[in-house]
């Protein structure tokens, strides 16, 4: 990484483009009904993935940018637990049929917080009125600190084969100012449990840029999780959103790391699972060479969704729960954002959509080319542009963005085809923002470049 890039393009605020147009523009204009018609028109040969967002947590980490609130009482996610299985039941109903499903994530929040029971049963709904195939990838995210023996059980017997466990840092003094103390015994026992029940499939997720954060903390954390040996690892840039996320104003911002700290952080990072045999998956994964997301790099068949890079190619992706963003090929929805009002619509037998974006031809085209540039750092916009009906001569006088970052040596364009510098791909959201037509750099709401 070059050091007087990260100064000049580190501080603007972007998207990390987990889809386009991005979730800020989506609007009221899609509703129940849109989604209702987008659902019955899914080709009869479709797939689908499952996303499920469990909101909620018996702690706010303090760096936290998720939709989820604290809860002590059970009775509260019970409850939350049977409005999702109404609202799986009401969305295969209207699509009509039962369609293949070929990946299933659990997201949060934590949603191993559901009692094992409860779990089981979402599991069994979902393979009801789904055909979830054998080879399907079923992954959970799991806070190490409340994970029980009865739940690992239950995500065994339910076919679960993929767990991320969320690490972030094992240094005790940016534990303490992020709220999340969790020890690396915790973390090792965890993994323990969850290799023994079959689970092999393990993901942990890092972040760098966080209060006290050093590159020597940063570099402690990664040997100590390298003892582990997990499969995955997701390198994440803390983002700092006080006014969006409140209880970000716990974190000191004097004790942050600046532009440049965070560059040397990711860059210690990067290097070191580097260099640990780990292969670098576009800008925030790392991933051993023989792992199934190391192969679709390879194979040019990555691809990129809300939950970061995936190996998941199908195009429709169902989304159930609070907030939860769901991807047809029509459009975007994203469900009610408060709980309260999530639980109505489903109860009322309504979907729950409360906000979407229909796609147009030059959305498509533009999201295909940031797809491309996201997860190869390169695009051949020849191609992509034949393949929509376009011309990339066009798409590319329309990219006024582009021309420092061609004069900074970040891009090179050999023709039609572009390609980020081995030494800028840290600069990779810099680059798809060239060719982001709804980009507006005055509104701070996405998090640093770097």
């Amino acid at each position: 990484m070059r050091a007087d890039l990260a100064a000049s393009y580190g501080e603007e605020r972007l998207p990390r483009y987990t889809s386009y147009p991005t979730a800020p523009h989506f609007s009221t204009a899609v509703g129940p009904d849109a989604y209702a018609s987008w659902l019955a028109e899914l080709p009869a040969g479709a797939s689908a993935s499952l996303y499920l967002h469990v909101p909620f947590c018996r702690e706010m980490c303090w760096y936290c940018g998720c939709h989820t609130q604290i809860v002590r009482r059970d009775e509260l996610i019970a409850g939350y637990q049977r409005t999702l299985r109404n609202e799986i039941v009401q969305v295969a109903e209207t699509i009509g049929r039962r369609i293949k499903v070929e990946h299933i994530h659990f997201g949060g929040g934590t949603p191993t917080i559901m009692q094992p029971e409860a779990f089981a049963e979402l599991m069994a709904t979902m393979r009801q009125k789904f055909f979830v195939l054998p080879s399907a990838e079923i992954a959970v995210e799991i806070d190490p600190r409340t994970l029980t023996a009865d739940m690992v059980d239950a995500m065994r017997l339910s076919g679960v084969n993929r767990a991320s466990l969320g690490v972030q840092s094992f240094d005790p003094v940016v534990q303490r100012a992020i709220n999340r103390v969790q020890s690396f015994e915790q973390t090792a026992s965890v993994v323990d449990m969850l290799r023994r029940a079959g689970i092999e499939g393990l993901n942990f997720d890092l972040i760098y840029g966080l209060p006290h954060q050093t590159v020597a903390s940063c570099l402690d954390t990664v040997r100590r999780s390298l003892t582990l040996a997990p499969d995955r690892f997701s390198v994440f840039g803390y983002a700092h959103v006080p006014s969006f996320k409140k209880h970000q104003q716990m974190i000191n911002e004097a004790v942050l790391p600046d532009g440049l700290a965070r560059h040397d952080q990711a860059c210690a990072i990067a290097n070191a699972l580097k260099e640990a045999g780990y292969v670098q998956i576009g800008l925030d994964h790392f991933a051993r060479p023989d792992d199934s997301m190391a192969v679709a790099f390879e194979e040019r068949t990555l691809r990129r969704n809300f939950q970061g890079y995936t190996t998941d190619k199908s195009e429709v992706l169902l989304g159930f729960g609070a907030s939860a963003i769901g991807h047809l090929p029509q459009g975007y929805v994203q469900n009610e954002v408060q709980i309260g009002a999530y639980a109505q619509s489903v109860a009322a037998g309504r979907l729950a959509t409360a906000k979407g974006y229909g796609l147009t031809d030059d959305d498509r085209l533009r999201a295909d080319i940031i797809e491309r540039i996201m997860c190869e750092f390169s695009a051949d916009l020849g191609d992509i542009c034949a393949r929509h009906g376009a011309e990339a001569g066009a798409m590319l006088n329309s990219a006024a963005r582009l021309k420092p970052l061609i004069s900074d040596g970040i891009v090179r364009l050999d023709g039609n085809r572009l390609a980020v510098a081995k030494d800028s791909r840290f600069l990779v959201r810099s680059v798809a923002a060239a060719f982001d037509a709804h980009l507006n750099p005055a509104k701070q709401l996405h998090s640093r470049a770097v």
